[in-house]
C-alpha cells in the first residue's frame, strides 16, 4: 500500500510584525520564545520559525546574543528543525539581519525574494493602546517603508549561508518573486528541493483569494516542476483557510504568531501550540499525516541538527 503524504508543519513562533500590546501570549523573552517553540514542537510542528526580542519591550533584536539563549534550550529539548530568519524587523541592515543565521549556521534560514513594500500601519486600525513608545511608530512608520532584498542582497545571503550547507525557507510574496527564485535557480546558486512558502494576505504583496493561492501554485508548477516542495503562509484571518487550501493541494503548511494573533474569529491563540493543533486537524481531517522533524529533514534535504552551531 502507497504511503500517504507527509505535510510539514511550520510554526513562526513571534516574528517582528505584531507587538506585545495586541496580545498577551505573544513571546516576548528568551524563555518565552523557547516554551512557545517547544510547545508548538510538541503539537506536531516540524520546523519552528524564529525571530528575537528585547526582553524588556518586545521591540525586534537581531542581534545573535538575543537568539543565543533560546536556540540552546530548544536543541537541548526538541528534535524540531530550526530555521533562522534573515527577515529581521524594520530598518535593519541587510548585515545585521543575516548575523544570527551567520553567527549560528542554522539548517534552514528565511529569505525573501525580493524587495517591496509591507504595510502594517491598518493595524492602527484595531490596535489603539500601547504599552511602549516604539510600538505605535512601528506601526506608522510601515506606510513609508520598503522591505529591501535587491539580487545583490539575495546572492550575498545565498552565498554567505548556503557555505555552510543552510538551506532555505523561499518567502515568496508575490508572483515576481517567483520568478527571482527561478533567475537563481538557472544560475545555479540555489539547489533543489526548493522549500518555497509562498506568502499571502500582506499589504504590498499578493491577496488572501482562493484564486491568489492557486495563482501562485499554477505559477511555481510551471516554473519549478518536481524539484520543489509548496508551503503557504496566510496572514491574519486568512490564516487556516489558506492552510487547507494548500493540504487539500498538496503543499505544506505555516501557521504561527507571526502570522496571525488569532484562533478564531474574535479570538486569540492562546498559544503557538494551539495553532499548530488546529492545522493538525485540518491535515489530519484530509486523512494526511503530519511530518516529524526527521522526515521534514529527509524531505527537504537538510544537512541535519548535529552541523549546526548552537
Amino acid at each position: 500500500m502507497a504511503q500517504k503524504r507527509k505535510v510539514i508543519i511550520t510554526c513562526a513562533v513571534t516574528g517582528s510584525i505584531h507587538t506585545p500590546s495586541m496580545s498577551p501570549h505573544l513571546p516576548v523573552t528568551g524563555q518565552e520564545i523557547a516554551d512557545a517553540a517547544i510547545g508548538a514542537a510538541e503539537a506536531g510542528a516540524a520546523i519552528v520559525h524564529l525571530h528575537a526580542r528585547n526582553p524588556r519591550d518586545g521591540r525586534p533584536d537581531q542581534s545573535p546574543e538575543a537568539f543565543e539563549p533560546f536556540l540552546k534550550i530548544i536543541k537541548q529539548r526538541s528534535a524540531c528543525v530550526v530555521n533562522i530568519t534573515t527577515g529581521g524587523g524594520q530598518g535593519m541592515t541587510l548585515e545585521q539581519r543575516l548575523a544570527p543565521a551567520t553567527r549560528f549556521k542554522p539548517e534552514v534560514a528565511s529569505l525573501n525574494m525580493g524587495s517591496m513594500n509591507f504595510g502594517l500601519y491598518p493595524m492602527l486600525d484595531r490596535f489603539k493602546e500601547f504599552k511602549h513608545d516604539w510600538e505605535r511608530a512601528h506601526l506608522e512608520g510601515s506606510r513609508d517603508a520598503v522591505f529591501r532584498n535587491t539580487f545583490k542582497d539575495i546572492e550575498h545571503v545565498l552565498t554567505t549561508l548556503g557555505s555552510a550547507g543552510t538551506r532555505f525557507e523561499f518567502e515568496c510574496y508575490d508572483t515576481s518573486h517567483l520568478y527571482n527564485l527561478h533567475h537563481f535557480l538557472q544560475r545555479g546558486l540555489v539547489k533543489p528541493p526548493l522549500f518555497v512558502q509562498t506568502v499571502f494576505g500582506i499589504l504590498g504583496g499578493i491577496g488572501s483569494h482562493p484564486e491568489d493561492v492557486m495563482h501562485m501554485k499554477r505559477t511555481a508548477d510551471r516554473l519549478f516542476g518536481d524539484q520543489y516542495h509548496w508551503s503557504v503562509l496566510g496572514a491574519g484571518r486568512a490564516q487556516m483557510q489558506i492552510a487547507a487550501m494548500a493540504a487539500a493541494n498538496g503543499g505544506n503548511v505555516r501557521v504561527g504568531l507571526e502570522d496571525s494573533l488569532w484562533a478564531g474569529p474574535g479570538k486569540l491563540a492562546a498559544s503557538n501550540a494551539e495553532q499548530v493543533r488546529l492545522a493538525r486537524q485540518i491535515i489530519e481531517g484530509l486523512n494526511l499525516d503530519v511530518a516529524t522533524p526527521d522526515e521534514a529533514r529527509e524531505i527537504l534535504s537538510l544537512k541535519g541538527a548535529d552541523k549546526v552551531d548552537f
